[in-house]
């Protein structure tokens, strides 16, 4: 047991660091490129965070536990946005760049529209669908690479002068070690919330917590924990755009890019693993939540260009309250 204690710490400082290095490092290029955080966010990290679902969600599909995928998916968009956007909003309410956020926001709808017609039509996902996904999600990052082009943002009163006179801050971070940090903030983060999952799981186990209460707390947050470091760090130091492209573009990977591969290595039918009066639960309310609590964080600040520490309450009571039916359900 005391191995498993140092390995949970160790896991936990893996977690705390290594999303310290991957905000620095993001926010490190988009300074370099002149690039809005929240594009930074909505792309680079946002890729980073979702491997963890990736590989969760391809893994579970090739060996033919789709209902796997399709439920990380789901949950992890609604974890993301009721939880870790929520507990950052109500946090700290930030003002919202509407020219930046639109896309992303437009892409998700469009996106979980598709991929939420298709469930209630068919009943099933097959690989034209994962193909139509994946084409989606390689058009999203075309999309935001051709706009970030065009929205590079003005370099700082600050260095504008060093620039001018053709000298270089000693603590401007050079692109190769951000790139490094990048990859390696990434690695910690992975690693470290595999062993928290791990080594989380047992201990809780060594106390005699209920199978059912550990799957919906380490095991359900396990693969979003790249997006809560990422989200926390960020906000520590002062990066809320960075934080919430992260979220946005995360969720919209998850629908994009993690279905979409998963559907396509092997298409499976609609999972029916719980009824409300007759109906499979997951239609009835996953996937409506899911949208309902994208639309609460998303369009008021689409209309008034900030969030508002309402909404990060909202959420969180909704999440409360979807943990709770899924529990007595």
């Amino acid at each position: 047991m005391k191995d498993t204690i140092l390995l949970f710490v160790f896991g936990l400082f893996l977690l705390i660091k290594g999303g310290d290095w991957f905000v620095d490092a993001a926010t490190g290029i988009a300074r370099r490129f002149r690039v809005p955080e929240f594009i930074i966010g909505a792309t680079v990290v946002s890729i980073g965070t979702t491997l963890p679902e990736v590989m969760v969600s391809a893994t579970s599909a090739v060996e033919g536990h789709g209902e796997i995928a399709y439920g990380n998916a789901i949950g992890s968009v609604i974890c993301n946005t009721a939880l870790i956007a929520a507990l950052t909003v109500a946090i700290r309410p930030s003002k919202v760049d509407r020219s930046s956020f639109r896309a992303p926001v437009l892409f998700f709808f469009g996106t979980a529209a598709y991929y939420m017609l298709n469930a209630y039509i068919f009943r099933t996902f097959n690989r034209f669908v994962g193909i139509t996904l994946l084409l989606v999600f390689a058009a999203y990052v075309v999309y935001v690479l051709i706009s970030a082009k065009k929205r590079r943002i003005a370099p700082d009163v600050e260095t504008a002068p060093a620039e001018e006179d053709g000298e270089k801050k000693e603590t401007e971070t050079s692109l190769i070690k951000c790139i490094v940090l990048l990859v390696v903030g990434a690695a910690c983060i992975a690693i470290g919330a595999d062993l928290l999952v791990d080594k989380g799981t047992l201990i809780a186990q060594a106390m005699g917590v209920p199978e059912s209460v550990i799957a919906l707390t380490f095991v359900a947050l396990g693969t979003s924990l790249p997006e809560l470091a990422t989200a926390i760090t960020a906000l520590a130091k002062g990066h809320g755009a960075l934080s919430l492209g992260n979220i946005v573009g995360a969720n919209l990977f998850n629908l994009a890019l993690v279905s979409g591969l998963s559907i396509t290595l092997n298409p499976f039918e609609i999972p029916v693993e719980k009824t409300l009066a007759g109906i499979n639960a997951s239609l009835l309310v996953d996937m409506p939540v899911m949208a309902a609590v994208m639309a609460i964080l998303t369009v008021p600040a689409l209309i008034s260009g900030k969030l508002s520490r309402w909404q990060g309450i909202t959420l969180l009571a909704v999440y409360a309250a979807f943990t709770v039916f899924q529990i007595a359900l």
